[in-house]
């Protein structure tokens, strides 16, 4: 890929080497119906914060919490699935982390009380990281049909998983706040038992990856540079997605339907509409432009009546699905370390900031007003962009190869590490 210009599938993933996207061994299927219901994870406590918050009795900030508790643990875990998987093996280290969802995610709907819920995602978020980060390179190994079928289907669960996410949330939440944590536990149990019984060990790699291995690489000045930029980006991710909720107000239902939307639009333009705009108009201008846009739709969000707040919390989407592509692109490819640990110590710096945004946003408005978290998002998301910008020439890569790739085909999706 290249920092100026990329591109999309340089192959047909539905037809590469005679395979097929639909003719996968169940192995496959097994692993990417499990990654859909671990993307849903994410955001499955979307539309019931609010009911959280009262049936705990528990301010907005306690309860954005279950998000910083989640991804605090997931930022540190990126230190150790590499370790992990690189030595007991790929289909050991998913069953490990299909076996802590289950056990948290019950857990976390038998809470009594906001302190035991924020403990209980954050053995949740473990379970997670060790699932998602391992599952992208066991549904490569043992698909048919070549690496960019494997690929599309697993960036399909992805984008499957983060539409549905809140709209599970949204049905079973609508009931009693603790069902849609009975549900998650359930579905991650059935994917259990399947990738018990259908996925086989799959070949570890030749070298073993040490813990440090990605705190090392970011040494490198470019890779340093996408993970600070993703950092701030980051920031403004999860303002919308931990705090918009609260704002918006609404019912389980409501809300269910507008994260849907928004994650549909995040699927499409982070699959579909982010490699045409970058074969066009290069990854850094498309990144940069996307950055700002995102800023802008912020302020309008945070300002705006309610109607306009939902319609900017939809369209956030479409920004944080370009983003998400290309910032992942330039972690992959930016420097000469491994592509796994790459993504590893990028999202190690990023996913601090995925923790800190839930805590600080409802905090600054019990300071503030209602307004301040969406400019301080914004601004967020400005310097971002930046950063992009005065780091041009460390972000830029030369093409390598004649055909530019899409970043999944690199090995990582945008929440796989």
């Amino acid at each position: 890929m290249s920092g100026t210009k990329s591109g999309g599938h340089a192959d047909d993933p539905f037809q590469e080497g005679g395979g097929s996207l639909l003719r996968q061994p169940k192995a496959v299927w097994a692993t990417a119906g499990a990654s859909v219901v671990a993307f849903m994870g994410i955001g499955l406590v979307d539309p019931i914060l609010p009911s959280i918050a009262r049936g705990l009795r528990a301010s907005n900030s306690q309860v954005s919490l279950l998000f910083t508790s989640y991804f605090l643990i997931t930022a540190f875990a990126m230190l150790v699935t590499g370790f992990v998987s690189s030595r007991i093996g790929g289909r050991r280290t998913l069953l490990a982390g299909l076996a802590l969802v289950v056990v948290f995610a019950a857990l976390s709907g038998m809470s009594g009380s906001v302190g035991e819920l924020v403990g209980f995602r954050a053995g949740w978020g473990l379970g997670n990281a060790l699932f998602v980060s391992t599952s992208l390179a066991v549904i490569v190994g043992a698909a048919a049909g070549g690496s960019a079928a494997a690929i599309l289907l697993y960036e399909s669960a992805l984008g499957l998983g983060m539409a549905c996410g809140p709209l599970l949330g949204a049905i079973l939440g609508d009931m009693k706040w603790r069902y849609p944590f009975f549900g998650t536990a359930v579905l991650m149990a059935i994917g259990f038992v399947a990738i018990t019984a259908f996925l086989k060990e799959q070949p570890r790699p030749a070298r073993k990856t040490s813990l440090l291995d990605p705190l090392r690489a970011l040494g490198h000045g470019g890779l340093a540079s996408a993970a600070v930029a993703a950092f701030f980006y980051n920031y403004a991710f999860f303002t919308v997605l931990a705090f918009t909720p609260f704002v918006l107000d609404m019912s389980p239902y409501s809300s269910g339907g507008v994260f849907f939307a928004w994650g549909v639009l995040l699927a499409v333009f982070s699959v579909l509409v982010a490699p045409r705009l970058q074969h066009r108009f290069g990854s850094l201008k498309v990144l940069g432009g996307s950055l700002l846009l995102l800023a802008a739709d912020l302020l309008v969000l945070g300002y705006g009546d309610h109607t306009t707040a939902v319609v900017c919390t939809v369209l956030s989407g479409a920004f944080i699905g370009l983003n998400n592509t290309v910032f992942t692109e330039l972690a992959l490819g930016v420097s000469d370390a491994p592509r796994p640990v790459a993504s590893a110590g990028y999202n190690f710096v990023r996913w601090f900031a995925a923790a800190a945004a839930p805590f600080l946003a409802p905090k600054i408005e019990e300071w503030t007003d209602l307004h301040v978290p969406f400019v301080v998002a914004a601004a967020a998301a400005v310097v971002g962009a930046g950063i992009v910008a005065v780091r041009r020439r460390a972000l830029t890569i030369e093409a390598a190869e004649p055909a530019p790739r899409h970043a999944a085909q690199d090995g990582v999706s945008a929440f796989a590490n």
